[in-house]
């Protein structure tokens, strides 16, 4: 049903996903990286918030991160609805494609396989927007807990505990959230597989090129180290 190349290129798309997220890994706890540089500051926020005996902010800006995630959960379930309504109509859809520049000969099995790919990579979008969901409202429920500023039965390390495992939660919840991200990313490189096998492979290619500058080399991962009195080339303590 699928040709060499088709078979070639979605077994180099698998393995680009999953190497650059093993690397992306490894690669931040040696260098700076966007979720490497913010640990610091959501510690600094968690200390700092049980300085305070009003705590509505906090829990303002907990609830703005969980409605963005919740967008795009929500996104994720129409857009699966949306790829299983095409599987129905694979005919007019392959017709369509047919007419692209490039674009190689569709067989309705080839279209379909293509289509679950999407369909599977969705799913595991959507999987990953509903943990992180869960995850921000564990943190929510240790901001309810968090101790008193006033409290004399904490000590400065008791706190300071407390502070960073509240910020390790919200730490993996925004993991969770960049790895839902990150699947929308190499979905949209699979669009190319329904031209040619050789467009997809660019696709995925160009995507992990994009991600890698995003995460270590943007400006705006410039600009958070910036403000701590970093560098990209200063050394991660």
């Amino acid at each position: 049903m699928l040709t060499w190349m088709d078979i070639a290129s979605a077994i180099g798309f698998f393995f680009t996903w999953a190497g650059y997220t093993v690397f992306a890994r490894r690669k931040a706890k040696v260098t700076w990286s966007l979720s490497s540089s913010l640990q610091w500051y959501r510690v600094e926020w968690m200390l700092r918030m049980m300085e305070r005996d009003m705590r509505m902010p906090d829990a303002a800006i907990l609830g703005n991160l969980e409605r963005v995630i919740g967008f795009f959960a929500s996104t994720s379930i129409l857009i699966l609805a949306g790829l299983v309504t095409a599987l129905t109509a694979n005919q007019a859809a392959i017709e369509l494609l047919s007419t692209l520049p490039l674009a190689h000969t569709l067989t309705v099995e080839q279209f379909e396989i293509k289509i679950l790919l999407l369909i599977l990579i969705f799913i595991y979008a959507f999987f990953n927007f509903t943990w992180s969901l869960r995850q921000y409202s564990f943190a929510n429920v240790l901001l309810g807990a968090a101790p008193h500023p006033d409290s004399d039965d904490l000590s400065e390390e008791d706190r300071r505990r407390f502070a960073i495992n509240t910020a390790k939660v919200i730490d993996q919840a925004g993991h969770s959230y960049n790895y839902g991200l990150r699947s929308y990313y190499f979905a949209m490189s699979v669009m190319g597989w329904f031209i040619h096998p050789l467009v997809f492979v660019g696709g995925y290619l160009m995507v992990v090129w994009v991600l890698f500058l995003r995460e270590f080399r943007s400006r705006t991962l410039q600009s958070i180290l910036a403000a701590e009195g970093r560098s990209l080339h200063h050394p991660r303590s």
